[in-house]
């Protein structure tokens, strides 16, 4: 993590991954989940059921990190399995996976585990292929204690990746494309801001 943390903070935060496609967010999400396991913290791992990529029931990196991980259709669903898991261990870590897939309410739901003294763990896209703001990480950059922004390499010049180009037919994708559209590595690229193609 780019900041360090205050371990005499009382306990509750949230914690932010972030970044462009293929910059290791869900790689670091796994590491710090699996660190906190380590230290015999309770652990519960959520993920949009949207996203069945890789598998229904795990979060897999594209190196192929993985962990288990409960599909959820949205915030709400979320909540009732954490109450139904914390009834039989108290849960001292929440991880969430693609945060930007969900309803906007996460965001509150996530901010009342932090206040209850539950750490929050959350990763997602920054931007939306458009370059524009993602809905709930917006939101969670000016909530969370701590963030990690991280950048990938650019796919067309090598320099700094920090954007997501969104590919189809070999060319990027226009300004009214789905904004949500789940695939494969071959529909994206990381780009840099120069190798960037602003969707028409």
């Amino acid at each position: 993590m780019s900041n360090i943390l205050n371990l005499k903070n009382k306990k509750g935060w949230i914690e932010l991954i972030t970044g462009c496609m293929f910059a290791g967010k869900t790689e670091e999400f796994i590491k710090r989940l699996r660190r906190y396991q380590y230290a015999n913290q309770n652990i519960i791992v959520f993920k949009p059921a949207i996203d069945d990529r890789y598998g229904q029931k795990e979060i897999y990196s594209h190196s192929r990190m993985n962990i288990d991980a409960i599909p959820i259709q949205n915030s709400e669903e979320l909540i009732k399995v954490f109450n139904e898991k914390n009834k039989n261990k108290n849960i001292d870590v929440i991880g969430i996976d693609e945060v930007q897939f969900l309803d906007e309410n996460i965001v509150n739901v996530l901010d009342n585990f932090a206040n209850k003294g539950i750490i929050v763990i959350a990763s997602g896209l920054d931007k939306d292929f458009r370059n524009r703001p993602f809905k709930n990480v917006d939101k969670l950059l000016v909530n969370a204690e701590y963030i990690d922004k991280l950048t990938s390499i650019c796919h067309k010049c090598g320099g700094n990746g920090t954007r997501t180009q969104r590919i189809i037919d070999g060319k990027p994708a226009s300004l009214d494309s789905p904004l949500i559209f789940i695939a494969a590595n071959e529909k994206y690229e990381s780009r840099c801001r120069h190798c960037f193609e602003e969707p028409r």
